[in-house]
């Protein structure tokens, strides 16, 4: 009630001001105006008298000038008419005038001295009056005044009315406007307020679990983001407390964000957590004249945004979005997830010449193929590994800021773009504790040989002091290299390699996804998701079984090998035909690359060639979808999906298997998985296909559609149970262990210095 009772004050004080001001304005117009017009009237009425008051005058006709002047005795507010000699001797004048003019006025005898008319306002008898003079003559020579008196009392009248009318304006504006006030108060402010105390009411007592739906708008859009924030956080930390009590109840244990951020806090002693990598987590673009912020697509950001969320620091990678430099402070850091910010992201300038020669040539024409022996031949040029090693330096330059002030800083390097980073960091920080984890395959020593820098990149590697792989395979191909090209010591039993004095571990981390989190950060519990007929009608066909693929467009993804599967299904088993429909969800990536852009041709023409064999009027074997696709849009395919396929030639990890796992709440859907992907040594319920063999996975397309319900949620159960157990927090745990497990390097006394 003093709210609504001060706003009511301060709106009657401020319209109150703005009233008097106006009406003090009007007054003031309304008074000259007045002044203005009775001024030209007097000046009519005497000019219109003047030529006969003069003969009468010039002749001494007192009578007859007494008789003329009688006669405007009774105008509508002319007071009267009055006479004067040269000497100020009054010769007529209206009978009303007579004894209040007896004697000339100053403003006659100044109009006569002055020679020109001049009219002024004069209290008469209790009233104001005008009077206006002008001068008689007589052969050119000034022999009297002519004074017409109006009477002024009207002015005042009309601004006393113009006061009083304001007043009663103010009145009535001022009723409405409270009661206006009083309503908007009530409906537009206390109103929701009272909604969202109620709502955190039942909030708090856990009768409900959704956002806080107020009315949208500029005053309360800010308001409603953060509360529901704030909610959501209390939500997460509520439910990690009555899960983390399940699990010891039960002696288990389970890997949640607010257990990493603990375990995190221990093991680093409170320092941040720095992580280097090419693709930002958050990339801006611009749409028209808005800035828009996009999550880019690959599985490196699906692992590790939730790391730092949950335990703070600061993500350094590649400024690549074209409004990215529109958004960060003068240091090229801010502050993400843009919704709801949670670590500092530091974003590293490079040339279009330096990206193309760092990322699509070595990168990804370079090491990509080399290490995935997917039957793409590598191309290594000299001057891409120039911009490989230049842009190494700028990263290393960006981290060393970063770092710097930290005692024992904690850095995670991401992927095959940074192999020389380790060492490079080394060097100037070797107190720092660094780890650089392979997302991609690594091929054996043979196949390695290939690459004219394999020795530099080994040593630049061998900088840190733990590297990862996804599997202990690939870990010994790892081992094995370097056994071949490195002079240094290896150690098979604790698996480290010994070179100049530095240790480096290598080890084994299985990457995973945010479950049982994967996905409630995008889609709240009580958000309805897209049932199976409306997603079909989206697609533009009808079908009875819907089959997904999720991929970044890659050659490695096996997705033709996957298409002649479905072809060959249809072929074999044409009951299937008008029945089973896959949807192809595909992100173009790296098209800058003559492969890439020759594949994505492939995969178009593919399609087409399988939708035009199979034909038919309201049905589509394959639908594609080739632009990039959010987590939100991609949720509905993996939840209405009877199996997904994950068909990769040679892969880490593929982190797309855990993803449609993590998303099957309901304990449904088939998983058909490749077992050149890193994720089939863990997800062993799958059905394990070789993707070049086309007949063994059309086979396993129809057992997935043909299995029974009982065997599918068993199988699916014992799935999430893996993928819950190894989640990505469990992961980031492991990893962050053995690198805070590992002894400090002091300076050297050269090195202090």
């Amino acid at each position: 009630m003093r709210i609504t009772l001060r706003l009511i004050v301060s709106l009657l004080v401020v319209v109150s001001s703005v009233a008097a001001l106006s009406a003090f304005l009007q007054a003031r117009q309304e008074r000259q105006r007045q002044q203005e017009e009775l001024e030209r009237r007097s000046l009519l009425v005497a000019q219109s008298l003047q030529e006969s008051v003069e003969t009468l005058l010039a002749k001494g006709s007192s009578q007859r000038l007494q008789r003329m002047v009688e006669k405007f005795g009774n105008h509508e507010r002319l007071a009267g008419v009055a006479v004067y000699d040269l000497k100020g001797t009054l010769l007529a004048a209206t009978k009303s005038l007579a004894l209040l003019l007896e004697t000339a006025p100053k403003v006659a005898t100044d109009s006569m001295a002055a020679g020109k008319d001049i009219g002024r306002f004069k209290v008469l008898g209790g009233r104001q009056m005008h009077l206006h003079s002008l001068p008689l003559r007589a052969e050119d020579k000034v022999a009297g005044a002519l004074v017409i008196v109006h009477d002024a009392a009207f002015i005042q009248s009309r601004l006393s009315q113009i006061w009083r009318h304001t007043f009663f304006r103010l009145l009535i504006q001022m009723i409405l406007i409270s009661l206006v006030t009083l309503l908007v108060v009530k409906w537009s402010i206390a109103g929701p307020l009272e909604q969202a105390a109620e709502w955190m009411k039942k909030l708090r007592t856990g009768q409900i679990s959704g956002p806080l739906a107020l009315p949208k708008g500029d005053v309360f859009a800010p308001i409603a983001k953060e509360v529901t924030t704030f909610a959501a956080h209390l939500s997460a930390a509520k439910s990690a407390a009555e899960q983390e009590a399940r699990l010891r109840e039960r002696a288990e244990s389970l890997w949640t964000p607010e257990r990493l951020k603990e375990h995190v806090k221990a093991r680093l002693k409170g320092r941040p957590l720095f992580v280097v990598s090419n693709r930002e987590p958050y990339m801006h673009i611009r749409r028209g004249r808005a800035v828009e912020a996009i999550v880019p697509a690959g599985g490196l950001v699906t692992a590790l945004d939730p790391v730092l969320r949950s335990c703070d620091g600061t993500w350094i990678a590649h400024g690549a979005g074209d409004a990215d430099w529109e958004t960060v402070d003068g240091n090229g850091r801010l502050k993400v997830p843009p919704e709801d910010p949670r670590y500092t992201l530091r974003r590293v300038a490079l040339t279009k010449e330096e990206e193309n020669g760092y990322y699509y040539g070595f990168s990804n024409e370079g090491l990509w193929p080399l290490c995935h022996i997917a039957h793409t031949r590598p191309t290594f040029r000299a001057e891409d590994w120039a911009h490989y090693q230049k842009a190494n330096q700028r990263f290393a330059e960006a981290a060393l800021e970063e770092i710097a002030g930290v005692e024992e800083p904690c850095v995670l390097i991401q992927d095959y773009h940074f192999a020389l980073l380790p060492r490079l960091l080394k060097k100037k920080r070797p107190d720092a504790r660094i780890a650089v984890f392979w997302h991609i395959p690594w091929p054996n020593p043979e196949a390695f040989g290939i690459c004219p820098w394999q020795k530099e990149l080994l040593y630049g590697m061998l900088g840190a002091d733990l590297v990862g792989f996804h599997t202990q395979f690939h870990c010994n191909n790892f081992l094995d290299t370097v056994d071949r090209v490195m002079e240094s010591r290896l150690d098979w039993e604790r698996f480290s390699v010994t070179k100049e004095g530095h240790s480096t571990m290598v080890k084994p981390f299985p990457i995973s996804v945010a479950f049982p989190r994967a996905f409630q950060d995008i889609l709240p519990d009580e958000a309805p998701v897209m049932d199976r007929a409306a997603l079909l009608k989206d697609l533009g066909t009808k079908a009875r079984f819907l089959g997904v693929g999720v991929e970044r467009m890659d050659y490695t993804k096996g997705v033709l090998e996957r298409l002649r599967a479905i072809e060959r299904l249809l072929e074999k088993y044409p009951e299937y035909q008008g029945q089973f429909s896959f949807a192809q969800i595909g992100a173009p990536s790296r098209t800058h690359i003559k492969r890439y852009h020759d594949f994505l041709a492939e995969v178009d023409a593919e399609v087409e060639r399988i939708n035009w064999k199979f034909k038919a009027r309201d049905w589509k074997p394959v639908v594609y979808l080739k632009n990039h696709h959010s987590h939100r849009e991609i949720l509905p395919f993996y939840r209405n999906a009877d199996l997904c396929m994950v068909t990769s030639l040679h892969d880490g990890m593929n982190l797309v298997a855990k993803e449609f796992v993590a998303s099957r709440e309901d304990n449904d859907g088939v998983l058909i998985l490749s077992r050149f992907a890193g994720a089939s040594r863990e997800l062993r319920d799958a059905l394990i296909v070789n993707p070049y063999d086309i007949e063994q996975t059309a086979e396993a397309i129809r057992f997935a559609l043909e299995m029974a319900p009982e065997e599918r949620s068993a199988r699916m159960k014992r799935m999430r149970e893996t993928v819950r157990e190894n989640n990505i927090y469990r992961w980031a745990g492991n990893l962050i262990t053995e690198l805070s497990q590992i002894r400090r390097e002091p300076k050297t006394p050269v090195e202090a210095a």
